[in-house]
């Protein structure tokens, strides 16, 4: 098998600030193969954003403390030189920005932020750069590309924004994606649209995409593999079939018990109780036990990370049903 584009290794993160350290990422692994659709999932507050912020170093300079290792194409990226980075950011990998609105510069036509986009990472002249753009938004099935370049951003609904910067972000036939919440504040039917020509768009072209999301049901729909993540940490790692049919921890439990699909008409939806653990100097042991109805006193102490089977593990004292207490001694 061939290296992964994506190899995050010990990853850790922090923010120092006057209540304290905020631990935002604690000793995260996780990799992106050729061509393979990953999905990260966990609650707002996780450190879903910051992971793939981190790895494409679009955090702000000087304002936290990292460790660890993050490989993408087998370069070490906390250490590669600003000129080189950016040039990665332009021809390898692209990124999918939640809020499309503010993505898109609202003093500028649509066409001339991908032509501009275009240009800059591709020898094309204007003409051929916006020949380019209008085949781009053909395959995000808009019906009027030409129209589409034409208007501002605001003049465009959220679902067409969100086309435009799915057809930006493949404009340099990047290899890796990361799209971050890439359907947040759109309604069902759109979002079920935009994720199909995501995947569709990546299919087509072979890049791999990393997927961030706090909905079960749309990395469900659309990934390889899915990487449970809560409280800074990968709780839970495998398949998308097996994740979902046999939940190994009991987050991603509770989270499967949140869908809409599970409710019980007149009863309330299930929900995990409480919320997740501040990240301000969190207490030793595992970080969900305050939430989980499973919890035990071994819990206080650090869980191992458990091989459940080839490429699947969790980390949890019981995960896969077996007991592993007699580690923490």
């Amino acid at each position: 098998m061939s290296a992964p584009l994506l190899r995050i290794e010990g990853l850790s993160l922090s923010f120092p600030t006057y209540r304290g350290t905020v631990q935002a990422l604690r000793r995260v692994d996780l990799t992106v193969g050729e061509g393979e659709i990953v999905g990260l999932v966990g609650e707002s507050g996780c450190g879903k954003s910051v992971t793939a912020m981190a790895a494409t170093r679009l955090l702000p300079k000087g304002l936290y403390r990292i460790g660890g290792r993050i490989e993408m194409f087998g370069k070490e990226v906390l250490t590669l030189p600003e000129r080189q980075m950016q040039e990665m950011r332009g021809s390898l990998v692209s990124t999918i920005f939640q809020e499309p609105m503010n993505a898109l510069n609202p003093a500028m036509r649509i066409g001339a932020q991908m032509i501009e986009v275009i240009r800059q990472h591709r020898r094309a002249s204007r003409a051929e750069a916006k020949a380019t753009a209008l085949d781009l938004l053909a395959d995000m099935r808009i019906s009027e590309p030409e129209r589409t370049l034409e208007a501002y951003s605001f003049e465009l609904s959220g679902g067409m924004r969100q086309r435009v910067l799915i057809a930006m972000a493949f404009s340099s036939n990047p290899r890796l994606i990361f799209a971050d919440e890439p359907t947040t504040a759109l309604d069902v039917t759109i979002q079920a649209q935009i994720l199909a020509l995501l995947r569709d768009k990546a299919r087509q072209t072979g890049a791999a995409v990393l997927l961030v999301s706090h909905d079960m049901a749309v990395v469900g729909q659309l990934c390889d593999r899915i990487a449970v993540m809560y409280a800074g940490r990968i709780v839970e790692e495998g398949a998308t079939r097996q994740v979902l049919a046999e939940p190994a921890h009991p987050y991603t439990r509770g989270l499967l018990r949140c869908l809409p699909e599970h409710a019980v008409p007149k009863h309330p939806l299930k929900a995990i109780p409480g919320s997740v653990l501040s990240p301000i100097d969190p207490p030793p042991g595992c970080s969900f036990r305050e939430r989980c109805d499973a919890a035990k006193p071994i819990c206080q102490h650090e869980p191992p990370l458990i091989d459940i089977a080839a490429s699947r593990r969790a980390l949890c004292w019981f995960a896969g049903g077996g007991d592993y207490s007699e580690r923490a001694a």
